[in-house]
C-alpha cells in the first residue's frame, strides 16, 4: 500500500489555490444548472472544500458570480482593448483577428455559457445584469464600436451607422454561444463555429469595404 507523507485534507494543502478552483467549480455549476438553481454549498464540494471555507473568499453568490466574470471574461476584453489600441494594420485584419480571438479564447470554453446565464436569468437579477452590463457588455460594445470608426476614419471601411453596425457584428457571436450551450450538443447538423465566423466576416468585411457598391449611409 503506498503512503503520501502529505496526509493534509485537500482544504488545509493547497491554500494559494483555493480561489481558482472555487472558480473553476462556480463556472461548472453555473453553466450546467444556471445561477438560480446553483447553491453555494454544492460549488464548495466540487471545489473539495467546506462550504465555510468559500465564505472565506466570498461573501456571497452574487459576489462569486462577479468574481468569475472579472476573472474569466474581462480580461479577455482587456486584452482585446489593448490589441486594437497597438494594431497598425488594415481595420479589416483588425477586426477579423478580435472576433476570432473571441471564440478561441471565451466562445469554445465553458465560460461561454455564463453569456447565456446573463441573457436566460437578467430579468429575475437585475443587479446582476447591470454589473455585466457595465463589466462586459459596454465595453465590447465601446470596442467593436472603435474599430469600426478606425476603419471609416482612414479610409479602409466606407461610412456606415456604427451604432447599427456594431451591433450586425455582436449578434452572430451570441447566436453561436446560445447554440452551443442549447442544441448544440444535440444537433446532428454541420454548423462548425470557426466555419461560421469566418463566413460572417467575408460577408461583413466585404460590405464594410469601400467601392462595393453598397448603398452607403451615414456614420453615426
Amino acid at each position: 500500500m503506498e503512503c503520501s507523507l502529505d496526509t493534509k485534507p485537500r482544504w488545509e494543502r493547497r491554500k494559494d489555490a483555493r480561489p481558482q478552483e472555487l472558480l473553476a467549480a462556480a463556472i461548472d455549476l453555473f453553466v450546467e444548472r444556471g445561477f438560480a438553481s446553483t447553491r453555494l454549498e454544492d460549488v464548495a464540494r466540487r471545489a473539495g472544500v467546506s462550504k465555510g471555507t468559500l465564505y472565506l473568499y466570498f461573501e456571497n453568490k452574487e459576489e462569486l458570480f462577479k468574481a468569475v466574470v472579472r476573472n474569466s471574461i474581462v480580461p479577455v476584453i482587456g486584452d482585446a482593448e489593448s490589441s486594437v489600441a497597438e494594431f497598425d494594420g488594415h481595420s479589416a485584419e483588425l477586426l477579423r483577428s478580435v472576433m476570432m480571438g473571441w471564440w478561441d479564447r471565451i466562445g469554445a470554453h465553458k465560460v461561454s455559457g455564463i453569456i447565456k446565464l446573463v441573457t436566460a436569468e437578467s430579468g429575475n437579477f437585475p443587479e446582476l445584469a447591470a454589473f455585466y452590463q457595465e463589466e462586459v457588455i459596454n465595453r465590447g460594445t465601446r470596442m467593436i464600436s472603435s474599430m469600426l470608426e478606425r476603419g471609416i476614419a482612414r479610409g479602409e471601411f466606407r461610412p456606415v451607422n456604427v451604432t447599427q453596425v456594431t451591433q450586425v457584428l455582436i449578434a452572430p457571436m451570441l447566436m453561436l454561444v446560445t447554440w452551443k450551450h442549447s442544441v448544440g450538443p444535440c444537433e446532428q447538423g454541420s454548423l462548425e463555429p470557426l466555419a461560421f465566423l469566418d463566413a460572417f466576416l467575408d460577408i461583413a468585411l466585404h460590405g464594410l469595404l469601400p467601392g462595393t457598391g453598397a448603398t452607403q449611409s451615414t456614420a453615426a
